[in-house]
């Protein structure tokens, strides 16, 4: 009990780089226009950022695998200040595009090393809450960040969000400097043995299950305020309204994920998910011209997609506890490249097929996910039952 208020520092630390990171996706549209770009270009920018977090990450972690995690926090949150000011300073789309970099790297550091400070601050058996409260700050950007700063950007100007940010991101850094405790650095994993982590089958095909989430989670995600207002023909103020849903359900499920992965395992939590989260998209497409049925399916969408969130986490700490930075380092790469892939295939898809399509391939990518993770769980249950019946059979020719 002692550490929980630390743990929910974090989380509220990790709401600011989860906004900067998130609300892009809600202003997307006044972006393109004030740059003088298409809506599918501008949704390069989560590509950009996704790429630069996916391949930076592992990467920097590796280099600074030693060093003390509250001050690598510090270091990330500084520079993310940075990344934001030239993002309120940028002339340009290319200027914009490398902010995002800069954003990306920070993010990326800040956000495995909270992850592993948090499950370190936690009791034993209480991980998978920890880490839920955690993407729980994630998720508060999508319900405060993310409508709050689409309201902004329609009064005053886009830019004043990430001017706000900075300012809150240096408070954020005094806070961490005097509340979350020294913790050492885990001993340093050269790349190459990093990737030979993916040799092992359970995490490779984990990190597939992530991979495919994510792509059909982002493809729709990343284009949302489009398809709001332009398919489901919703105003502005029923577009920050929706968005306002969405971010409550996803509070609510990536808690009640957390919740579920303790009491009833990561199996019945991950795939049932899952499933809900392909459904719910199928259900989106089929009804996205009424406003009526899309505002509940997007909270249930929200629900369904963010409840996976600490449970996957939560089950590649288990895979290999021992480097649990590693792991949780790669997965990120993993969720980062599937947004990438998922905002560049969608700009494809909106620029050459159409705005609505992006909600099916959404769907059949995470249909793809859950398949993946039934396969994974019921194969390694089948091994765990080849395993006890071997060591029976061992026991009864011993005693013979």
């Amino acid at each position: 009990m002692t550490n929980s208020w630390k743990i929910y520092m974090l989380a509220a630390v990790s709401f600011l780089v989860g906004t900067s990171e998130f609300i892009i996706a809600g202003i997307l549209d006044m972006i393109a226009s004030d740059v003088g770009v298409s809506v599918a270009a501008a949704g390069q920018l989560i590509t950009v950022f996704s790429i630069a977090y996916a391949f930076g990450t592992p990467i920097l972690m590796a280099m600074t695998a030693r060093l003390e995690r509250r001050k690598l926090m510090l270091v990330a949150l500084g520079t993310f200040v940075i990344g934001n000011l030239i993002t309120v300073t940028a002339p340009g789309f290319l200027p914009l595009m490398g902010s995002r970099v800069i954003m990306a790297l920070s993010t990326g550091i800040f956000v495995v090393v909270a992850l592993t400070v948090a499950a370190k601050l936690a009791p034993q058996g209480k991980q998978g809450s920890a880490i839920a409260t955690l993407i729980m700050g994630f998720s508060t950007s999508l319900i405060i960040g993310v409508p709050l700063g689409r309201v902004i950007a329609s009064i005053y100007d886009w830019k004043v969000i990430f001017a706000g940010i900075s300012i809150l991101a240096l408070l954020a850094m005094y806070a961490i400097y005097r509340t979350i405790p020294r913790s050492d650095g885990e001993e340093a994993v050269p790349l190459r043995d990093q990737f030979k982590l993916l040799k092992n089958p359970k995490i490779a095909i984990a990190l597939t299950v992530t991979f495919f989430w994510i792509f059909g989670y982002s493809i729709v995600y990343t284009y949302i305020s489009p398809f709001l207002l332009t398919i489901t023909e919703m105003s502005e103020r029923a577009v920050s309204i929706g968005l306002f849903a969405f971010g409550v359900a996803s509070l609510i499920g990536s808690k009640l994920g957390g919740y579920s992965t303790d009491k009833w395992g990561v199996p019945r939590t991950l795939v049932g998910g899952m499933m809900l989260h392909s459904a719910v998209l199928i259900l989106l497409s089929t009804f996205s011209q009424s406003a009526a049925f899309v505002f509940p399916l997007l909270m249930l969408w929200a629900f369904s997609a963010w409840s996976s969130g600490p449970t996957q986490q939560y089950y590649l700490i288990t895979l290999s506890p021992e480097a649990s930075g590693i792991m949780l380092s790669l997965n990120t790469s993993v969720l980062q490249l599937a947004m990438a892939t998922g905002a560049g295939i969608g700009g494809v898809v909106v620029n050459n097929i159409s705005l609505s399509s992006v909600s099916w391939l959404g769907a059949a990518g995470v249909a793809v996910a859950a398949v993946t993770a039934a396969a994974m769980f019921g194969l390694s249950r089948n091994r765990t039952r080849e395993y006890v019946k071997e060591q029976r059979l061992a026991g009864v020719d011993s005693e013979a």
